[in-house]
């Protein structure tokens, strides 16, 4: 059984940032949001680069489960 939070849930920690976005940013907002540690655990495994909207941090997220 997987703690994995889906990507749903990780976006609620990512509001208002403003896109394109570096993983370092993503990171650094979900943190300063509340976000627990499995939601920071996903994001700090996702690939580093910039990413150009939401959707695209969702596809990162199904892509690396």
């Amino acid at each position: 059984m997987s703690d994995k939070p889906n990507p749903i849930q990780i976006q609620k920690f990512l509001g208002g940032i403003d896109y394109p976005a570096e993983k370092s940013d993503l990171v650094e907002n979900a943190e300063k949001a509340g976000a627990d540690e499995n939601v920071m655990n996903v994001l700090r495994g996702l690939p580093d680069r910039s990413y150009d909207a939401p959707t695209a941090v969702s596809e990162a997220i199904s892509d690396g489960g």
